[in-house]
């Protein structure tokens, strides 16, 4: 080990001083927000004016922030659907300009069956790979003892499907990962084989067994329900961890799938006393038996911060730093320090808008700009960048809590007011709505009304509750409804099948309370019954013991 970072530290050297000058360089851009921004548009406008819909919207004619407004209507997925659908078929001069390539397209669930497709392009990739450089120097200066010792990434898969033209369609995780300067993929603790099983405890015992006898210095995934999952794994199957570094062996609980069998190990067995030792005085396996965790690289906005207390438990009070504000659409804020989800706002990839609160709902909302914003307000972010994207609402509502030069230094709270999310599903109520159609037509039982709302738990679920003209049939359509999110929402399906989402489970409501749950709204907002509309998700969640307060005797 010590010989492999003596080779591997001019490399190290190199490659820190370039991220260095790209923290700098971004800090710097932040004393100028409004100005940086302009020459981003201006850059983003020339460069696809030729497009299809740059055609479409005249952008050859637009000379400011307000022929810009005036020329792009906000949208969402649905309306740029058709352009990214000629992309995927090769079209790419629909979106993209001439002889930008396609990479691959990021992959995530849409409001309705069909997922969302994101052009990655090469200027795309740049942008999010720098915007990661920056959040990791700025980890290793508070950091600095992590500084090249491994690294326990937790990604996706980059091939979950594949475009008409044959390019991959999955996670942007794992293009990075797999296209890192070869000083970073020698800190990576696994390899492509590990994270390609498709048994989830398989995987998670895996990750896990790679990482075993490695320097970990920081765990880095976007969830945090990976990195307990991987604990919680390991004392499942301590006695097997034991063995297999006794052994230098892997015996994954399932069948490994075949992929585990490239993977070679050498045996460890004063690892394995060592572990086995601190667990009989600790009574459990903690993440510090195997490793000397320097911080701890995930979300913690919005309802992840409910994993928190258990992560903290796990890894016994390690320093964690949120990742920042960033989606298969991009990056859109870095947090340059640890215990805060709030992070910088990255002017420098993207051009960046706000619409307030308040307006959201609004036809026609007003939009801010990233240096006109308040710190205690809350907005929802709009972006246009180099993925093809214009004026696209993202619907995350995001607090100000700072501001860092002429910067917004903010956090996400939570999706929009129609879309719940307890560990990265993202489900929306139309999705909701359109399962219980699907799930009423399977198993015949009439759903009179019904209300789905997460319950965070050890294994968090969705709780329904309904009325059935059938009571003994609940279990049964809770079952089926749970079926069919799966089919209407890759990332809910996702979760489920890693086990970090429990099955749906019912609670049979009499009809006489969903009347007065009604009634009572109406009489709240101020409105006559023929305005009021069902809402079939909730979003907020609720703890394991906690009552809605609507649903409370």
């Amino acid at each position: 080990m010590g010989l492999v970072r003596t080779i591997l530290r001019p490399a190290a050297y190199l490659a820190g001083r370039h991220a260095t000058r790209q923290l700098n360089a971004f800090i710097r851009a932040h004393r100028r927000t409004r100005s940086v921004q302009d020459e981003l548009l201006r850059r983003l406008l020339a460069s696809h004016a030729d497009t299809a819909f740059g055609c479409d919207h005249s952008f050859a004619s637009i000379r400011s922030y307000e022929d810009f407004k005036a020329a792009v209507p906000l949208q969402g997925y649905e309306s740029l659907r058709a352009y990214i659908r000629r992309v995927l078929e090769g079209d790419t001069g629909a979106l993209l300009p001439p002889g930008e390539q396609v990479l691959m397209f990021s992959l995530t669930s849409g409001t309705t069956g069909e997922p969302k497709h994101i052009p990655v392009t090469r200027r795309f990739l740049a942008d999010i790979r720098r915007a990661w450089n920056i959040f990791g120097m700025a980890a290793y200066h508070d950091h600095p003892e992590a500084w090249l010792r491994p690294i326990l990434q937790i990604t996706s898969p980059i091939n979950e499907s594949t475009s008409p033209t044959g390019l991959p369609c999955g996670a942007i995780s794992g293009l990075l990962a797999a296209t890192q300067k070869r000083v970073v993929r020698w800190m990576y603790t696994t390899s492509p084989h590990a994270q390609a099983a498709k048994n989830p405890e398989d995987k998670y015992y895996t990750l896990l067994r790679c990482a075993a006898g490695r320097d970990v210095s920081f765990i880095t995934t976007a969830n945090p329900s990976s990195t307990i999952k991987r604990i919680e794994t390991g004392q499942v199957h301590f006695e097997r961890l034991i063995r297999d570094l006794t052994d230098g062996t892997l015996s994954p609980p399932g069948d490994g799938d075949g992929a585990t069998g490239k993977l070679r190990f050498r045996p460890n067995r004063t690892l394995a006393r060592r572990v086995t030792e601190a667990v009989r005085r600790d009574g459990k396996l903690l993440g510090k038996h195997l490793w000397r965790v320097s911080f701890l690289a995930n979300w913690t906005g919005g309802t992840l911060g409910l994993y928190l207390p258990r992560l903290r438990e796990l890894f016994d009070g390690v320093p964690v730093r949120d990742i920042g504000l960033l989606a298969s659409e991009g990056r859109f804020s870095i947090p340059i320090c640890d215990g805060s989800s709030a992070g910088l706002a990255e002017i420098t990839g993207n051009f960046l808008e706000f619409i307030p609160a308040a307006d959201y709902e609004q036809p026609h909302p007003p939009t801010l700009r990233a240096d006109q914003l308040d710190v205690g307000e809350e907005y929802f972010l709009v972006t246009s960048n180099w993925a093809g994207l214009w004026r696209y609402s993202m619907d995350d509502r995001i607090r100000v809590t700072d501001r860092f030069g002429q910067s917004p230094v903010f956090e996400f709270l939570s999706r929009g007011r129609h879309t719940a999310n307890i560990t990265g599903e993202k489900i929306t109520e139309h999705q909701v709505v359109e399962a219980m159609r699907l799930t009423g037509g399977k198993v015949g039982p009439r759903v009179q009304r019904f209300v789905l709302q997460g319950r965070f738990a050890r294994t968090p679920y969705y709780e329904l509750r309904l009325e059935l003209t059938d009571p003994s049939q609940a279990d049964r359509v809770a079952q089926r409804m749970d079926e069919e999110l799966c089919k209407l929402n890759m990332e809910y399906r996702t979760k489920r099948a890693s086990g970090r989402l429990g099955v749906i489970r019912a609670i049979r409501v009499g009809p006489d309370r969903m009347d007065q749950i009604e009634s009572e709204n109406v009489r709240r907002r101020r409105g006559r019954s023929e305005q009021y509309k069902h809402q079939y998700l909730l979003t907020e969640v609720l703890a394991e013991t906690e009552k809605s307060s609507q649903f409370q005797a």
